[in-house]
């Protein structure tokens, strides 16, 4: 499947594809109020919400929009969160997006920025596309500082699922300028 980093890895996580038997270590993440404080949403039960976001990976990966990983730190075998490159569409523009989300009790430990590393340098050196963006809410500073420490600036605000958010934006010219990838 296009766009999923299955068995890749980073020096303290290993990429595996969603499977709805992570379950019940991701529901946290729904059950955490500051997990979607920065999104204007109607949100049904954290139960609902964890089983429509499990729906929607599984759409994604079956209809080629790129997906999720787990992420499962080396060391302790603990699901961490996900990450991953998703095929969106953002003012009328398909655009393939690095997404990821982080359970609480691991925010703030680099991990975010780890894995968005990754699927930016697979994305480019598999040529998927030149360009790269991530959706952040106006709000969200931790997500911003990912995008930052991902290379990548802010190109626009603009409303996205009828949210304000900045679009962030790294070009493969400009990724190839700062590392040895090229």
């Amino acid at each position: 499947m296009k766009y999923l980093l299955d068995g890749e890895e980073t020096e303290r996580l290993y990429f595996r594809n969603v499977d709805v038997s992570q379950f019940e270590q991701w529901l946290p993440f729904h059950q955490d109020p500051r997990s979607s404080e920065h999104w204007i949403a109607d949100m049904e039960a954290p139960e609902i919400e964890c089983k429509k976001w499990f729906k929607k990976q599984d759409f994604r990966y079956k209809n080629d929009m790129g997906g999720m990983n787990a992420l499962i730190e080396k060391k302790s075998g603990k699901l961490v969160g996900y990450c991953g490159l998703l095929v969106q569409s953002v003012d009328g523009q398909t655009e393939l997006e690095i997404g990821y989300s982080i359970l609480p009790e691991f925010w703030k430990r680099g991990f975010a920025s780890e894995a968005a590393r990754k699927c930016r340098d697979t994305a480019f050196k598999m040529e998927y596309t030149d360009s790269l963006i991530s959706i952040i809410s106006l709000s969200n500073t931790g997500s911003a500082k990912v995008a930052l420490n991902n290379g990548m600036q802010i190109e626009k605000t603009t409303i996205y699922n009828e949210n304000r958010v900045n679009i962030f934006r790294i070009h493969k010219k400009e990724w190839e300028k700062v590392t040895d990838n090229s």
